[in-house]
């Protein structure tokens, strides 16, 4: 796929997630975390126009200079910007005039990947559609955030759903003691956080070759699991007694039954899928109840060509920290991830929502303890 059609191919499937919306559900903003969906339509066309087609096209004329307030994220380097608790409150751009900047900066897009491009102009316009890609997972779990949280339980599609096959037996691939090399030695593209390469040694460990699924989970909360401190840490402990926790988001008792939200609207609870929407608070609980742990991140990635995984981010045991060496480069770019490698816990694999190609054993996801509205799954290890 050549460049050109890559970005093609990635903003018309930002657009097809969002068709399904009706006007009123781009513009809900529930909690912090979730964004509106014309936000996110309005960012990552605001990312193609300021990091790229400003700098690089000749004659380039900006779409709207208020947008650079309004849909600029978290870059301390491009100015100031709306907060991000009131993005719910933009009801002005119209989702309307959102699409037609979208239209705007793809056909400027379109003239500049005409021309010759630098290596450094190429490794930038796939950063920018890598973020995109970012931004599509996003936008599933925030559609369904803000359907999941309207009282009348909207779907997003009213279509079926297949069902989970029984899953195999659980089993264990053994991780032998030894040094292991750890971060992206490929030739393709690959974020910052996944370099430099670099040797770990491991201990001898198991990990496991199934995610947990629902099935099991629901043991967790039949025996009282949410009402044992002993299995928490102390700060999972208060997060559960100050929020009230009793299940992984959205999953509902209706007459008895366990019931859970889906895309599909409100479901009898599919025993043999993988638990997910579970926070690594609730992830290490489960874990501690059976007597294992989480993997670390070197553990996981060590052993991730002898096991399936993608359809849930994988909470790890390891902070998101650097890699030996790492140096964030100068600019916004050097913004994406360096400064959030602080308080977070790293997720590794990829999960339903997660674009093809997007993800690969060395992406480091990362995130919150208490977070829990991303697709996040349990993998154990002892």
């Amino acid at each position: 796929m050549t460049l050109k059609e890559k970005y093609a191919t990635t903003r018309q499937r930002t657009e097809r997630i969002c068709a399904p919306l009706h006007t009123e559900d781009y513009v809900v903003q529930p909690v912090a975390d979730v964004s509106p969906p014309k936000w996110h339509l309005g960012h990552t066309t605001w990312f193609f126009e300021t990091l790229i087609l400003k700098p690089y096209l000749k004659g380039y004329m900006e779409y709207d200079a208020n947008f650079n307030f309004v849909f600029n994220s978290y870059y301390e380097s491009l100015g100031v910007r709306v907060v991000r608790t009131q993005r719910g409150n933009l009801s002005r751009p119209t989702v309307n005039e959102i699409y037609k900047y979208r239209v705007y900066v793809d056909e400027a897009m379109q003239l500049l990947l005409e021309q010759p491009l630098t290596p450094e102009l190429e490794t930038l316009i796939v950063l920018g559609c890598n973020h995109e890609e970012q931004h599509q997972e996003l936008l599933w779990t925030d559609i369904k955030y803000i359907l999941g949280h309207n009282p009348l339980l909207p779907p997003y599609e009213e279509s079926q759903p297949s069902a989970w096959a029984t899953p195999p037996a659980p089993s264990f691939t053994h991780i032998k003691a030894g040094q292991y090399q750890i971060g992206y030695t490929g030739d393709g593209f690959c974020y910052d956080n996944e370099l430099n390469p670099h040797t770990v040694y491991l201990q001898e460990a198991e990990i496991a070759n199934q995610l947990v699924t629902n099935r099991e989970y629901l043991e967790f909360i039949n025996i009282g699991g949410y009402k044992q401190f002993q299995h928490w840490h102390s700060e999972g402990w208060d997060w559960v007694q100050n929020n009230d926790i009793k299940a992984p988001l959205y999953w509902l008792q209706v007459d008895g039954q366990w019931q859970h939200y889906t895309l599909h609207g409100l479901k009898r609870l599919e025993l043999d899928e993988p638990v997910a929407h579970v926070s690594y608070y609730e992830a290490a609980a489960f874990a501690a109840w059976k007597g294992y742990r989480l993997p670390t991140e070197f553990e996981w990635e060590a052993a991730s060509g002898q096991f399936e995984w993608g359809q849930r981010w994988e909470w790890t045991e390891s902070a998101y920290l650097p890699y030996p060496g790492f140096q964030r480069v100068p600019g916004p770019v050097g913004e994406y991830n360096g400064k959030f490698m602080v308080n977070q816990k790293v997720l590794r694999g990829a999960s339903a929502f997660t674009p093809p190609g997007h993800s690969r054993a060395t992406y480091r996801n990362f995130f919150h303890a208490h977070v829990r509205w991303q697709l996040t799954g349990i993998r154990l290890a002892r």
